[in-house]
């Protein structure tokens, strides 16, 4: 495997941010009252109605949905499997609407891993743009983990307000980073044995970033999160929440690296390292759950 270029500072949007979000409030908030009021199976026929939708609707998202599939497929993609990527987001995200209101009854939730994090110590959970993160926060309230997440507010705010408006719970728990307080703010939830997740596969402003192989081809990957997690000296897991089709999900935890006694001088090599980790655990569960990918935008570096 080639060495991971040197990080560079891009002073641009992310490619992520440069999309605006589709759908709107409204409707957002009236499928959220149709899930609860008609219950997860009759709702989900709505569900294959709005993934249609998007895949005819929404040619960036298609393309970007094709070239992910190309690389994690290693085969030819069809309007079948475009479609069953799209329906997959959009099942998560139905989903939500019962994980966080804790209809937790209606899922079958199995989980791997989890044996090391449920000693009380303060850890970073470190996940992806992959499955439901919703399921990852059930997992942690049933064992009664103190848990959180911190993400930038930039990231899906129409769905968060839809969220707050049906249970104004379900985003106390979020920490906004890239504001003055955030690291005081995640380094006394560590303190107090909180688990703190962080989707580390974006950033939303100007980060330094490793260009890594990912899927056969460099892909830019922030180094901001684990940064973070050197200086403040905790342990890290990669998670994921990973989709199985109908009421299935499976929940992973995996070891990345425990930054307990790092020193400034080490930083930078532990910092290449576990960022070389996360990203290997993300190309091995993208190809065991291909359609669990919500990336929905052009992830890969272009071509010279």
């Amino acid at each position: 495997m080639s060495e991971p270029t040197p990080p560079k500072q891009v002073d641009d949007k992310p490619a992520w941010m440069q999309h605006e979000e589709r759908g709107s409030f409204f409707l957002l908030q009236l499928m959220s009252r149709i899930s609860l009021l008609f219950g997860r199976r009759l709702s989900r026929i709505v569900v294959y109605g709005i993934a249609l939708y998007f895949l005819l609707a929404a040619p960036t998202a298609r393309k970007a949905s094709r070239s992910y599939l190309e690389r994690a497929l290693q085969r030819r993609v069809t309007w079948g499997d475009l479609y069953r990527h799209i329906l997959a987001f959009a099942s998560t995200i139905h989903d939500r609407f019962y994980l966080l209101n804790n209809q937790t009854e209606l899922f079958d939730i199995q989980v791997f891993g989890a044996e090391p994090i449920s000693n009380g110590q303060g850890m970073l959970l470190f996940g992806a743009h992959m499955g439901s993160f919703e399921v990852l926060l059930t997992h942690g309230r049933s064992h009664q983990h103190n848990s959180c997440i911190a993400m930038y507010p930039e990231n899906a705010r129409q769905l968060n307000r839809a969220l707050a408006a049906i249970n104004p719970q379900a985003i106390t728990g979020i920490i906004a980073l890239g504001q003055m307080d955030s690291m005081l703010t995640i380094h006394h939830k560590l303190e107090t044995g909180a688990m703190v997740g962080v989707l580390a596969d974006r950033a939303a402003g100007p980060d330094h970033y490793l260009s890594l192989p990912f899927l056969g081809a460099p892909a830019r990957f922030p180094t901001g999160p684990f940064r973070m997690a050197a200086m403040l000296g905790y342990p890290v897991y990669f998670m994921t929440g990973l989709y199985c089709g109908g009421n299935r999900y499976e929940v992973h935890f995996e070891p990345l690296a425990d930054f307990a006694g790092i020193t400034r001088d080490q930083r930078d090599q532990a910092v290449r390292e576990t960022l070389q980790k996360y990203v290997t655990s993300l190309e091995r569960h993208c190809k065991a759950a291909p359609y669990n990918w919500f990336n929905f935008f052009e992830f890969w570096e272009s071509s010279p």
